[in-house]
C-alpha cells in the first residue's frame, strides 16, 4: 500500500448501478479513507503520487510530482507517452455509495506550430466491463497553462452497486506528436499546479442505499 489517506469524504467513478433510479444524496457526514492500493505507470513513479481528500467529501485530489510527456532532440522514445494508472480502494461510510461526476485537469502546454498534444481519462470499477473515456486535444502554437474539465452527466452515471468491495481504477494519459513541427523543437505537454505538483480533482457525487 503507497498511501493512505484520511478525510470526511467520498470518491467517485462511472460504472454499476445507474443513477436515473437513485436521488442525488449530500455527502455523509462520516469520515472516509482512500487507500492508494498501486500507482503504475510511467507518469508516476513510486511514490510520486499521492491522494487526498477534501473536507467536504465532494472531491478527492491526485498530486503527481512527475508527469511529462515529450517529443524532441533531449527526449526518450518511449517519452511521447505517459500515463499513470491508480487503484484506489475507497472505504465508504456505511449506507451510501458514490460516482464519479467529474474531474478537473490543469497544466502547462509547449507545443510549436504543427505538434499535437492530448489527454485521456478513464474510470472504471474493478470487474466493471463498461469504461468511462474523455479525452481532450491540444494544438500547437501553445505555450500557456491549460486546465480541461471532464463532467459525467447525472443520467450517464453509474454507481458502485451497495455492499460492494472494488478498487476504483482512474487511468491518465498525456500523448505528443510532433507532426509537421521542427525536428530541432522540443514539445512537452504536463499536469503542474504552481508548486510543480500535477493536481487532478475529481468531484463525487454521493446516494443512500
Amino acid at each position: 500500500m503507497l498511501t493512505a489517506i484520511t478525510a470526511g469524504a467520498m470518491l467517485a467513478s462511472t460504472l454499476g448501478a445507474p443513477a436515473t433510479t437513485w436521488p442525488i444524496a449530500p455527502p455523509p457526514p462520516d469520515e472516509m479513507v482512500i487507500d492508494v492500493v498501486a500507482a503504475n505507470g510511467s507518469g508516476c513513479p513510486k511514490n510520486t503520487a499521492v491522494v487526498s481528500v477534501s473536507p467536504d467529501n465532494k472531491a478527492f485530489t491526485v498530486a503527481y510530482s512527475e508527469f511529462v510527456a515529450q517529443v524532441g532532440p533531449d527526449a526518450k522514445p518511449t517519452d511521447f507517452r505517459k500515463n499513470c494508472q491508480l487503484a484506489l480502494d475507497v472505504h465508504v461510510p456505511e449506507g451510501y455509495t458514490y460516482a464519479v461526476a467529474g474531474a478537473d485537469y490543469r497544466g502547462y502546454a509547449s507545443l510549436e506550430e504543427g505538434a499535437t498534444g492530448s489527454e485521456t481519462a478513464y474510470y472504471y470499477f474493478q470487474g466493471e466491463p463498461h469504461t468511462t473515456r474523455i479525452r481532450h486535444e491540444f494544438k500547437g502554437f501553445m505555450a500557456e497553462n491549460w486546465q480541461r474539465t471532464d463532467k459525467v452527466e447525472i443520467s450517464s452515471m453509474s454507481f458502485l452497486p451497495c455492499g460492494e468491495k472494488r478498487y476504483l481504477n482512474v487511468n491518465t494519459e498525456l500523448r505528443v506528436n510532433a507532426g509537421t513541427a521542427k525536428k530541432s523543437s522540443t514539445n512537452f505537454l504536463t499536469m503542474d499546479s504552481s508548486d510543480g505538483n500535477l493536481e487532478t480533482i475529481y468531484h463525487i457525487s454521493w446516494m443512500k442505499c
